[in-house]
């Protein structure tokens, strides 16, 4: 077993090495209504419902709180899950985020395919904002019917580029730590 040295408070703790993560298991939210939420997912966006877990606790800390867990699985293997938790409640928004920050971006293959879907969403009836640029991918923005911010991107940019703007990026978050650390300096001082 690989080992690192780490220290916290002061002590040095001999800690396993990180292991590989390969890829996304699932992504959970709250949602308001298990069978409206298949719809949107199952129906209007394409991804099979995969599994369904009914429960009245929780595995992982004892809850009492009756619940359906369902999964949608995308051709990755990875999938987007939600709890109804029988109570037609909605999740909330943080209410000191953005709409705009907290969101799935969700890829399909290519602009057209991009272009498809945006068409389709719009027939069912959901607003769709895009087709947005975003240099290196295109992207479609719209809501699920729990609130949830979706997008679905197209990558333009090769595997090439992509690793090629990875060239000193620590530095460029270095620099923006510094800069917002800077800016809320100043705004205390005001």
């Amino acid at each position: 077993m690989n080992t690192i040295t780490a220290t916290e408070v002061g002590q040095a703790t001999s800690l396993p090495a990180a292991v590989p993560v390969h890829g996304l298991h699932h992504f959970a939210y709250r949602c308001r209504d298990a069978e409206e939420t298949r719809h949107f997912y199952e129906d209007i966006l394409g991804l099979p419902l995969f599994h369904y877990i009914r429960s009245d606790v929780v595995p992982s800390t004892g809850e009492y709180c009756p619940y359906v867990h369902i999964f949608f699985r995308m051709t990755d293997g990875s999938c987007l899950a939600f709890f109804d938790l029988g109570d037609n409640v909605m999740p909330a928004p943080s209410p000191n985020t953005p709409a705009w920050v907290n969101h799935i971006a969700l890829r399909v293959d290519s602009v057209e395919q991009l272009q498809d879907m945006k068409q389709r969403l719009e027939g069912h009836g959901i607003e769709v904002l895009g087709v947005t640029d975003h240099r290196i991918f295109r992207s479609i923005y719209f809501f699920d019917p729990n609130g949830i911010r979706l997008e679905l991107c197209a990558q333009l940019a090769p595997e090439t580029q992509m690793r090629a703007e990875q060239q000193g990026i620590h530095g460029k978050i270095a620099a923006w730590s510094q800069e917002k650390a800077e800016r809320l300096a100043g705004k205390q001082g005001r």
